[in-house]
């Protein structure tokens, strides 16, 4: 099975996803999602986490945590096992409940965190179970936007800081910010290698965390690589040009960067057999 990577620090930000296993329900009633947002509550509390936003749909959900202590695997690792034992117990059955591992994708704060919790308020309207954020019970759009009382798990002193210092004022802004987000491109657009959402020099200060999986084959290459120069940096016109030095290149695109050899064909217009040749002479 394949390893998601995990980038863990002091401070680190994450949308988190998790499915139900053969994308079966993990929510079956209004208790199990109770029960799941009592849970998260207390896991707040023991790991020091917290929650800007949330959306609990059937089959899966969506957290955007905050982690002062970088500990979210540890943080994770109860929260999805002490939901599973609950809601096996009130259902009488047993096994995994979720699919595999959770999907943890790393914010940059300033720049995006705000753009991701409206991405998870606006769930249930994406996928026309509804048609405004407000008819959502199980959502933190209605405690941040003033129309209910927030659950303890969750905190919206951040979120509702971005639209000024006056209550009343920032529950209006971040109402109107929300309807402003339907209908526009998901963040799926903007996501790099599959963990890293922000800009490019938020991605590069990432980099060290990054260098100490490269080695484990379970994570995808995608991930493990995700600092690597583009094929048409390695093999500039120059090196094209120069068989020795692309030669060279190839050797260096699949052993130090992760490319695959189709990959590299494809991108030189060669014979997938060619870049074979390469491999086993140079490399």
């Amino acid at each position: 099975m394949a390893r998601p990577l995990r980038i863990s620090y002091p401070g680190a930000i994450y949308h988190i996803t998790s499915r139900g296993n053969e994308k079966r329900a993990v929510f079956k009633d209004d208790q199990d999602r109770l029960t799941f947002l009592n849970i998260l509550e207390r896991a707040g509390k023991r790991y020091n986490w917290l929650c800007h936003a949330y959306c609990l749909m059937k089959n899966h959900y969506h957290l955007l945590i905050e982690t002062p202590d970088g500990n979210i695997s540890l943080g994770m690792r109860h929260l999805n096992g002490v939901y599973t034992q609950a809601f096996n117990r009130r259902h009488k059955r047993v096994g995994h409940l979720f699919q595999g591992r959770y999907k943890a994708i790393v914010l940059q704060k300033d720049s995006h965190l705000l753009e991701v919790c409206r991405y998870t308020v606006l769930n249930p309207v994406r996928a026309h179970i509804i048609d405004h954020p407000e008819q959502w019970r199980w959502s933190s759009y209605r405690a941040a936007a003033g129309r209910g009382k927030a659950h303890p798990c969750l905190t919206t002193d951040w979120v509702l800081g971005q639209f000024g210092s006056k209550r009343r004022f920032a529950e209006k802004e971040y109402r109107a910010f929300v309807k402003e987000g339907i209908g526009r491109k998901t963040i799926k657009d903007d996501i790099k290698a599959q963990s890293i959402l922000g800009e490019d020099d938020f991605v590069n200060t990432l980099k060290d965390y990054i260098k100490g999986y490269r080695d484990i084959a379970e994570i995808p290459k995608s991930q493990r690589y995700m600092d690597r120069p583009e094929l048409n940096d390695i093999f500039t016109a120059e090196v094209i040009t120069r068989r020795s030095w692309r030669d060279k290149k190839v050797v260096d695109a699949v052993n130090k960067y992760g490319y695959t050899q189709r990959e590299i064909a494809v991108f030189l217009g060669m014979h997938f057999t060619s870049i074979s040749r390469i491999m086993r002479e140079k490399g």
